[in-house]
């Protein structure tokens, strides 16, 4: 068995094997497995037989047997016009493969059955997105390079002793019999009877194609792709050189193997992410139809991360109403699918969900943002974003401050110090690492907030417990001067600059896309202006508290951070939904984003636990108060 051939024999092995078992029932979800079957013998026949005779025996009664496969599969398939002519091509395919006839021939006739096959159960070969293989660089660097090596040669440290060994991505005799379909499915099936595993619980959908591009890289002349000739993107995704040799020649083939690894780029503006999200919510359904109800919630958390979300911020400065009701019923139709409840109600709830997605298309346009979004919304993201890390940082500094601990100052300063330069090595990691996104993204946005909510909660009960002058004195002398203290004030900082930061890193990477190179300085400009506001409204908190008596500051400022630990846990719980790490509970009940409140069981729960906290801490310094002046 050839190379190009064993790739694609292990592609097929989860179809055969599914199909032993009865596993195919009348869906069509055995199409695109039919597909992979066409796909191997129109590139693996021609070299098997030459001339009549039978080149490599195995490798032919292989065939052989996948075209049986391949007629369970056609005739399994639901029931539509198309099926029997499809039924009809299959014998005919057997038939010439049986009497040996010409590679070629067999070779186009399996093409065009193929091409017939996708167009009748609307199997798409095309991603939604265009592919970016500079978004799949980190993912290869992160996933790939530990067995195929850091160039694709197959000489990765962990494929030391495998067998067979890793692929040599740099062949391009074997990479020009796949198409760049072919090689995204590899990433979500995995090659069975090998150590190559399936991406498709790590990788979203857009992920594998970015990375197929950049693999697909490897055998490509990047100077080759500046060329008068262009190829679209859904023929970049289904053909293959070979085929592109065979009919248009060594030029062209040259050209399409560039354009192919660098797919001409088309601004993802909001209407191309809310297409994603739409058509990405038709696949969730279809999965759910087919019974993959785990595959269909996957799928509708990745049409929810990768695509709506990314506009969110922007929809939320044109109507913030549309933007919540959206959102709404995007959880709501993905709670469905959780909940297992009948298809009629999962459409329904879709349908709405789409509606409300069309509504959000017309508002922010299709091709991008304008001069004036795009520079409210660099000022707002800031803005929102920077207040809540300034109202914790101003009462820390100024409640230091007033009680003359300069040296704690110092280390406070030095955790929001390391809280940007963390921010900065995420937006380096994020681009040139590894690739923060999706669940991973919001994840990570919502431990942190849970954290923060904590230490916020813990420092206002403190600040509490020492707004007397004499319970203040007693603590710097046997605590703070010590650098227990000190190193906690540093924490607290640290994670309170760097969750927004997080945010602000988010926000403004998607903003820049959906901007474009002429909303650039519009984005720049709102966010110089939300900075100069910032640092504004931090002198104006921190001059207006110094001024304050000891007692009064510090319940204020006790007061402040209980509050905003209860908007970090509804900010927080609401982040891990919609990662999809538990479900929602939709409530009667009011929506304040700024204060964290949504209108869902779980995320008031998690606010109802810090208020219960709040309490059951206040009410033990007061009595430890009552003790304290009894005492004396």
């Amino acid at each position: 068995m050839t190379a190009p051939s064993r790739f694609l024999a292990w592609l097929l092995l989860p179809a055969l094997v599914s199909c032993s078992f009865n596993l195919l029932a009348a869906t069509a979800e055995g199409a695109p497995q039919a597909l992979h079957l066409l796909d191997y013998i129109g590139a693996d026949y021609p070299p098997t037989v030459e001339a009549g005779k039978v080149v490599d025996d195995s490798e032919y009664r292989e065939q052989v047997e996948f075209l049986g496969v391949l007629q369970g599969l056609v005739a399994e398939l639901p029931d539509k016009p198309e099926r029997a002519s499809l039924v009809k091509g299959v014998d005919e395919l057997l038939a010439a493969v049986t009497n040996r006839q010409d590679g070629n021939a067999v070779a186009r006739q399996a093409r065009q059955l193929g091409a017939q096959l996708a167009a009748a159960y609307e199997v798409s070969q095309a991603p939604a997105i265009t592919p970016d293989p500079t978004r799949g660089a980190p993912l290869y660097a992160q996933h790939c390079s530990v067995c195929h090596g850091d160039a694709g040669a197959g000489d990765g440290p962990a494929g030391v002793g495998m067998a067979p060994p890793p692929a040599n991505l740099r062949d391009a005799q074997r990479l020009d019999r796949l198409s760049l379909y072919g090689i995204y499915n590899t990433l979500g099936l995995g090659v069975e009877g090998t150590d190559m595993p399936s991406f498709a619980d790590q990788l979203d959908d857009r992920q594998r194609w970015d990375l197929a591009t950049y693999i697909a890289g490897f055998t490509a002349d990047p100077a080759a792709a500046k060329s008068e000739k262009s190829f679209n993107l859904a023929d970049l995704a289904r053909q293959t050189p070979e085929e592109v040799l065979a009919a248009e020649g060594p030029d062209a083939v040259r050209v399409f193997r560039a354009q192919r690894a660098q797919p001409p780029q088309v601004q993802r503006g909001p209407a191309q992410l809310l297409e994603y999200t739409a058509a990405t919510l038709d696949k969730s359904l279809a999965a759910f139809r087919s019974g993959e109800h785990e595959q269909a919630y996957d799928l509708s958390v990745a049409a929810y991360l990768e695509g709506f979300e990314l506009v969110e911020s922007s929809l939320d400065n044109v109507d913030a109403n549309v933007r919540k009701d959206t959102e709404k019923a995007l959880m709501a139709y993905r709670q469905s699918l959780q909940d297992g409840l009948p298809i009629e109600q999962v459409q329904q709830r879709l349908d709405v969900a789409k509606g409300k997605l069309t509504e959000a298309a017309g508002l922010l346009g299709g091709d991008g943002l304008s001069w004036s979004l795009s520079y409210i919304s660099g000022l707002l993201i800031l803005l929102r974003e920077g207040l809540e890390a300034i109202l914790v940082l101003a009462a820390i500094l100024a409640f230091l401050r007033n009680t003359g601990q300069q040296s704690a100052v110092r280390s406070v300063n030095v955790g929001w110090a390391l809280a940007l330069v963390a921010g900065a090595a995420t937006w380096a990691l994020a681009a040139y690492v590894i690739d923060v996104s999706g669940a991973q993204r919001e994840l990570l946005e919502g431990c942190t907030a849970l954290f923060a909510s904590v230490m916020v909660l813990w420092l206002g009960v403190w600040m509490h417990d020492r707004r007397h002058a004499a319970a203040w004195q007693d603590y710097i002398k046997s605590s703070l001067v010590g650098g227990g203290g000190r190193f906690g004030f540093a924490v607290l900082a640290f994670f309170s600059v760097y969750r927004e930061l997080f945010e602000v890193i988010l926000f403004y990477e998607t903003l820049w896309l959906q901007a474009g190179p002429a909303g650039h300085n519009a984005v720049l400009a709102g966010g110089a202006t939300a900075l100069v506001l910032l640092m504004g409204l931090a002198w104006i908190i921190l001059r207006g508290s110094a001024k304050l008596p000891l007692a009064l500051f510090f319940g204020i400022n006790a007061a402040l951070l209980c509050a905003l630990s209860v908007v970090f846990a509804g900010h927080g719980v609401k982040a891990l939904q919609e990662a999809g790490i538990f479900g929602t509970r939709p409530v009667a009940f009011f929506d304040f984003d700024w204060l964290g409140i949504h209108a869902d069981a779980y995320s008031l729960s998690a606010q109802a636990v810090a208020i219960i906290a709040i309490v059951v801490l206040y009410s033990r310094s007061r009595l430890a108060d009552k003790r304290r002046v009894a005492a004396s």
